[in-house]
């Protein structure tokens, strides 16, 4: 049997690479058990490294045919709103429109999460997402707002919320959440929904259960009176006592003509969210609960979050008035 020289730590290594023993072979040569963990250690971490998820390939921009209405957002080079709405009560007109948009939203949502499935890029989600705001006569909000390129945000895996459909294929285990917004008769209608492919793990199953959990009770804290912190505290208390995270830094939001305006609903015990509920008030309710880190991280495309520890994370959403005795949600199909 052949061994190694007695080498220095500084020295060139035995083995010609140039490299000093130290950082080449002497683990190996002193220590063969601790040397073949270090390699199963970093084989590991490169596999997991190559499950996240990464940015695919993007399509050219789909087109809305010109009769179809437009936010004015839409008809700037910017994609800027020019506008903020105030979030005081809508008047009955108002919220009559929005029920139309909230159920024709939710419609399209079904349409998404019954194509998701292994093989599925999120690119073609998008086309499904953007003709059936189309051929309901609406615009996709997401399109070109404030430059976003897509008709639809798709999150896959650890992907908080804001991804790009691109070229990325669904694979078998995944979760993805689909976020749809509908422009409609002058109204936004705003919902989303985390979809499992294919056959899932039961970690990640009992996250997507747990999110849907949090987002009722969410809803069940709405009434007059009650205040917007009392939304977020709800949503903390179920999630972490379920062993959750909740993620910070994004937020439900007032809706109605314009995309996003107050209030800004907190998904977790934020003592500055004082405002109270009034009946007619509206906005969405969209908790994300990660299974490990509430921190996020962004990608280049500065619309991409995704969890600091790249554990998984879901979402569910639903647009609703605040009404005399609770709420109403807009965003129901039937």
């Amino acid at each position: 049997m052949t061994t190694a020289p007695t080498l220095a730590a500084n020295d060139p290594c035995w083995c010609g690479s140039g490299r000093r023993y130290k950082r080449c072979h002497r683990i190996a040569d002193v220590d063969p058990a601790r040397a073949a963990a270090a390699q199963a250690e970093r084989e590991a971490a490169e596999l997991a490294a190559a499950s996240f998820v990464r940015p695919g390939r993007l399509s050219p921009r789909r087109e809305v045919p010109a009769h179809i209405p437009r936010p004015d957002y839409a008809l700037d080079k910017h994609g800027r709103p020019s506008f903020r709405e105030s979030g005081r009560p809508k008047d009955a007109e108002t919220i009559a429109l929005m029920r139309v948009a909230g159920r024709a939203a939710a419609e399209v949502l079904q349409e998404i999460g019954r194509a998701v499935r292994p093989g599925i890029t999120t690119d073609e989600l998008d086309a499904i997402a953007h003709e059936g705001c189309i051929s309901r006569g609406g615009y996709p909000s997401p399109l070109g707002y404030n430059g976003f390129p897509k008709s639809l945000c798709t999150s896959v895996n650890e992907v908080i919320c804001h991804g790009f459909p691109d070229s990325t294929v669904l694979q078998d285990g995944d979760i993805v959440n689909c976020d749809v917004t509908i422009y409609l008769d002058g109204v936004h209608g705003d919902t989303n929904a985390t979809f499992l492919v294919g056959e899932v793990d039961d970690a990640s199953r009992r996250l997507v259960q747990v999110t849907r959990e949090c987002l009722d009770v969410g809803i069940a804290a709405v009434r007059p009176g009650n205040r917007v912190r009392d939304i977020g505290r709800a949503i903390q208390a179920h999630a972490e006592g379920q062993g959750y995270g909740v993620i910070r830094a994004f937020v439900g939001h007032g809706i109605g003509r314009t995309f996003h305006s107050d209030p800004q609903v907190f998904h977790y015990d934020n003592p500055a969210a004082r405002q109270v509920l009034e009946p007619g008030m509206t906005f969405t309710i969209e908790p994300m609960i990660s299974i490990g880190d509430w921190h996020h991280e962004m990608w280049d495309d500065g619309w991409t979050a995704v969890t600091a520890d790249r554990s998984r994370t879901a979402q569910f959403e639903h647009m609703l008035v605040v009404t005399d005795t609770g709420a109403e949600v807009l965003t129901t199909v039937g």
